[in-house]
């Protein structure tokens, strides 16, 4: 969300890396959620004391909060919000855009130029000047220890790719992905698969990385152009759920197709599939492909349309769920079908933000529409809930200081899980970029 999009009863919602946590950021500051129960939303912290909020963002499930207000939006601070207290914080030549998170780097995203900081000691360590255009600060950092991934438009007319390798700080590859610029990119969880849509938003393509090749060919729809602003990919990488300002959220299965159909029984789907891929070589290539993309595999049809929402998919409590927060201050919680698909039913929704009077305007809205009927979800406990295995960064608890362990020298990376005592991480800087000394003792 930009910065001038932080109105009256709008939040700014935006889920932790593997979407176990909501953060929001208002007009009076932000909040930082749970989100491992459907009934239940804990609150972990909430802030007033920074107002117009448009970015918050939270390293997994430690303690370390990125916050940037439109009262400074050239400035990023850093906190421990457990401990009450600023890491650090810097300034940059222009607004803010966009901020992303790993276990090894900080990522800042401006307009026409983009920063990376490691994560250890908020140092910088490469600046990337002279980017392409990119005004609503596009840019998606991987999650993996491995394949620490960045990825940011490489041109502002067309829809190219710039992989950028945020570990050996060098580019690895440009992956020509639309004709149109683009409007939304996403890394898998293990960095090995890439999606991306373009401002036209009809289709929707998976990469290889860092091949760059093109897996998968996903047709949103073709009536309409729409602004796709959130792509997601489950934790296992088998599915990819795209939202946009219409009130459908599309989610699609990656599974490759058998290339032949002769082990199968004949029915009249064989054969009709069977003459499509005949017809597709004596056709236009343009023609060609439209014929052999998929459609959503489970669609959503959301009680609202025209607001900006982020999507992510998860496993809670063992079952594969949707997650939808909008701008207006609402988490939708929807069951997916792994086996049929299908329209997902919604099980719960939460506020999370907006006025007393919006909330009863919408429960009334809602009242007048029929309830949906419940689906089986017998079969989902077959989905594999163990997703790729990533090392946890050395500094960092990711429960937010419940576990000890033994301090690492700084610059190390860790070779496995390693957490260590919140009391003594994330330690009050006393230097930052603009050089004003700011790094101690405010609270977030």
């Amino acid at each position: 969300m930009e910065t001038g999009d932080v109105g009256p009863g709008l939040c700014c919602p935006s889920f932790n890396q593997d979407s176990t946590s909501l953060a929001v950021g208002t007009k009076t500051g932000y909040q930082l959620f749970s989100v491992t129960s459907v009934d239940k939303l804990d609150c972990i912290h909430e802030s007033t004391e920074t107002p117009d909020v448009y970015i918050v963002e939270r390293l997994f499930s430690s303690s370390l909060v990125v916050v940037v207000s439109q009262s400074m939006p050239r400035r990023m601070n850093v906190y421990h919000f457990k401990k009450g207290t600023e890491i650090c914080n810097y300034s940059y030549s222009n607004n803010i855009l966009a901020v992303r998170l790993n276990r090894q780097s900080l990522v800042v995203c401006l307009e026409e130029s983009i920063y990376i900081h490691n994560i250890k000691d908020m140092k910088l360590l490469k600046t990337l000047l002279n980017t392409p255009s990119n005004p609503s600060g596009l840019c998606a950092l991987s999650i993996s220890h491995s394949n620490s991934f960045l990825a940011y438009p490489g041109s502002d007319t067309i829809g190219e790719i710039i992989v950028y390798d945020a570990n050996n700080l060098s580019t690895m590859t440009m992956i020509p992905a639309h004709d149109s610029p683009l409007a939304a990119i996403t890394f898998s969880a293990s960095g090995t698969k890439l999606a991306s849509a373009s401002e036209r938003g009809t289709v929707i393509r998976v990469f290889s990385i860092p091949e760059g090749l093109r897996l998968f060919e996903f047709r949103r729809g073709m009536k309409r152009y729409v602004n796709i602003s959130s792509l997601s990919f489950s934790p296992d990488a088998q599915f990819l759920c795209a939202s946009s300002n219409t009130e459908t959220v599309h989610i699609f299965k990656l599974e490759q197709h058998s290339p032949s159909g002769d082990e199968q029984a004949p029915s009249w789907s064989t054969y009709v599939g069977k003459m499509f891929t005949a017809a597709s070589s004596y056709l236009p290539a343009q023609v060609s492909g439209m014929m052999s993309q998929d459609r959503a595999f489970a669609t959503v049809r959301l009680q609202m349309a025209g607001q900006k929402n982020v999507c992510a998919l998860a496993i809670i409590q063992k079952l594969p769920r949707l997650l939808v927060a909008s701008s207006d201050g609402q988490l939708f919680i929807y069951n997916i079908d792994p086996q049929e698909g299908g329209e997902c039913t919604l099980v719960q929704k939460h506020r999370v933000s907006g006025s007393d009077k919006d909330w009863e305007e919408t429960e009334k809205a809602e009242l007048m529409e029929p309830p949906q009927a419940c689906q089986s979800y017998a079969a989902t406990v077959a989905i594999p809930t163990s997703g790729p295995v990533t090392a946890t960064l050395t500094g960092y608890s990711e429960d937010g200081g419940a576990k000890k362990g033994e301090v690492i020298p700084e610059h190390e990376f860790a070779a496995g899980p390693v957490c260590l005592d919140d009391e003594t991480e994330f330690p009050p800087i006393n230097w930052c970029r603009d050089g004003s000394g700011r790094g101690k003792g405010r609270r977030p």
